[in-house]
């Protein structure tokens, strides 16, 4: 589970951006702030275990920029993540902000689906990240990617008709991100699919090689099919 701080001023804004990350599987939010020193005093008030993982983040606030809550924050030593969510377009922010080592920047306006591929691109990299062993130059490009454009691994062939594109990558998040398998009625309350439109997208990705399918036999009834993701995991 990743926990989510959203610090952004208009109170409508921030609304919006609740809704869509509590949507988001494998999401949710555990505050919410309107000022970058109310921001930097709830990051203060969580212990190291219950720190939100990630932050998003307006550049522009009442009482400060959010580079100066970023350059607070690390020398606080809070071991956030950052994601700006921002009309800043200037050249100088933008470049501040990369070195103060945020995942990713998003412009205003944006799509819903944009924000939505984002957090799910997060989840994978902390997924790989989080992962004991050794990881492969595959794995290490897929987890740090560009921290302008982080978004999760997407489906390598064209979608056949009647599977679009967004659900596609909010599927394979959710798979990619399952531990050790998923069936298509657990992805399906994930996404908040059918079971049928669900089990469509999982078996793509087996045809397309991207996940594989096991049988986990029950007591009663046919077996249910279990998936895997496979694309990432090269050694």
């Amino acid at each position: 589970m990743c926990d989510v701080l959203i610090v952004e001023d208009d109170f409508m804004v921030a609304r919006a951006h609740e809704r869509i990350v509590a949507q988001q599987p494998g999401f949710t939010v555990v505050g919410v702030a309107a000022t970058g020193s109310d921001a930097l005093a709830r990051m203060a008030q969580f212990s190291r275990e219950t720190a939100p993982h990630l932050v998003l983040l307006d550049m522009y606030l009442p009482d400060m920029t959010g580079l100066d809550v970023i350059r607070r924050a690390r020398e606080a030593g809070h071991g956030v993540d950052f994601l700006v969510l921002s009309a800043a377009r200037e050249a100088d922010m933008v470049t501040a902000a990369l070195q103060g080592g945020i995942v990713s920047y998003l412009l205003k306006p944006f799509k819903i689906t944009e924000l939505q591929s984002r957090l799910a691109g997060y989840a994978e990299r902390r997924r790989l990240l989080g992962r004991s062993g050794e990881l492969s130059q595959s794995d290490l490009d897929q987890a740090l990617g560009s921290a302008s454009a982080l978004s999760a691994p997407e489906p390598v062939s064209a979608l056949p008709k009647g599977l679009s594109k967004e659900t596609a990558v909010l599927a394979t998040a959710a798979l990619a991100g399952s531990e050790p398998d998923l069936a298509a009625s657990e992805c399906a309350e994930l996404l908040g699919l059918s079971r049928v439109v669900a089990r469509k997208y999982l078996e793509f990705f087996v045809e397309t090689g991207q996940a594989t399918v096991s049988l986990r036999y029950g007591q009663t009834g046919r077996p249910q099919r279990r998936y895997s993701w496979v694309a990432a995991r090269a050694d």
